[in-house]
């Protein structure tokens, strides 16, 4: 996608715009929406131009309905992506913006080989690894218990009733679209792979976050911070810094 569409209006928002500058596309977790990552924006600019997936059903497209099924969602940002093999992009995705990130890049090498660079991926087993769940099958009180285990949202929060009415349909939906995925058998990317959790994460145990090393046949690394699920709240810095170190421009073919 050369120049910007209305569906990449609707899609992606970006935060600073660096024209030239190395790309990383942000996913956000269930319930989580494009703003996650105005703090990354700020924190690489102008090294480097981020952009976010914005989600329907929460933030400016909270009237639209939320996602359907992992497939149409990854199409759709997958069209609405500047994707080119000479400015290739890096993802980076968080708990469920991790599958969402790992469907994007199957599409892009699909479509359109050596544009993606790496996948960073968070917070979440692999998608052929993830354990068996229905939490979105269950009542609501269910939901918040998990959401509090998860210590990402404030129990002020959680316990008011305006925030269940509007975002607890949302999360419920995010949920499902994660807990219903089942990726192609043998899906693999060429491009390198990184992974980070916590060490206390309830959804991932360390090890299991090594699950990622088998959807990738190129490099793979990862690294364990200290913390929960939301352990990138504390670790913000170092963690920007993991995946920064691999956004460099690529440098010019020496003349002469």
């Amino acid at each position: 996608m050369a120049a910007e569409s209305g569906s990449s209006r609707r899609w992606i928002r970006r935060h600073q715009a660096h024209p030239g500058a190395p790309r990383l596309v942000c996913f956000p977790h269930a319930g989580g929406g494009a703003s996650t990552y105005r703090n990354w924006a700020m924190r690489l600019s102008p090294s480097v131009e981020v952009l976010a997936v914005q989600y329907p059903g929460r933030e400016d497209r909270y009237e639209e309905p939320p996602a359907e099924d992992m497939r149409s969602l990854a199409d759709e940002i997958f069209a609405a992506l500047p994707v080119a093999a000479d400015r290739p992009l890096t993802l980076f995705g968080h708990s469920m913006g991790s599958a969402v990130a790992f469907e994007v890049a199957l599409r892009i090498e699909r479509m359109c080989p050596g544009g993606l660079a790496r996948l960073c991926v968070s917070g979440r087993p692999a998608p052929h690894a993830a354990r068996p769940s229905g939490l979105h099958l269950l009542p609501d009180a269910a939901l918040l218990e998990d959401l509090r285990s998860l210590a990402g949202t404030s129990d002020t929060i959680l316990d008011s009733r305006d925030f269940q009415a509007l975002f607890l349909p949302a999360i419920r939906s995010d949920y499902r679209l994660i807990e219903t995925h089942r990726p192609g058998p043998g899906a693999r990317i060429t491009a390198p792979v990184s992974a980070f959790c916590g060490t206390d994460d309830p959804h991932v145990r360390p090890e299991e976050v090594l699950s990622w090393r088998d959807v990738t046949t190129g490099g793979f690394e990862t690294r364990v911070f200290t913390g929960g699920h939301f352990y990138l709240h504390d670790h913000l810095p170092e963690l920007v810094a993991e995946v920064a170190r691999h956004l460099r421009p690529k440098e010019a073919p020496a003349s002469g």
